[in-house]
């Protein structure tokens, strides 16, 4: 069946199942390599992405859900990296393995569109759930305040 998209501003249209999880088509049909499968349960937060500019989990999402909403990846943040949380993250050196960081990228920029300046507790409430097997949730914290901060003095 054909479904029609839009992912980081392109419009696509693609041949396949409509309960195709997302996180595949985004994979495997579109090449974007950044969002991650972690537990396949949506648990884990990897394979975050933002339908809308909301977070949600792309491997528990088919494809019929998301026909003709903005699909937004870690890609379609920055292209080479530089949107105001991938800087952060930089600065605090939040990464360690990398692996569940595009999926923490995602999430915490979900969280900064709805609240430009969250407190820790919103911090960590809305990351709960994201999780790091590396442990380096307070690196994290302090990267999304850095970002924050950021947003603050742009405007």
């Amino acid at each position: 069946m054909s479904v029609k998209l839009s992912v980081n501003g392109k419009h696509r249209e693609l041949d396949l199942q409509q309960d195709t999880p997302l996180l595949w088509v985004i994979r495997d049909e579109l090449e974007l390599k950044g969002t991650k499968f972690g537990c396949g349960i949506g648990q884990c937060g990897a394979c975050t992405v933002h339908v809308d500019g909301v977070a949600i989990r792309s491997c528990i999402t088919p494809v019929a859900a998301v026909e003709g909403r903005a699909v937004t990846t870690i890609e379609g943040l920055d292209a080479q990296g530089n949107h105001t949380l991938q800087k952060a993250w930089r600065e605090a050196q939040a990464p360690q393995c990398g692996y569940c960081q595009s999926g923490q990228i995602m999430q915490a920029a979900s969280l900064l569109l709805s609240n430009p300046s969250p407190t820790d507790a919103e911090i960590i409430t809305s990351m709960n759930g994201n999780l790091c097997r590396c442990m380096a949730y307070g690196r994290i914290k302090q990267a999304i305040k850095i970002a924050a901060a950021s947003e603050v003095g742009d405007e």
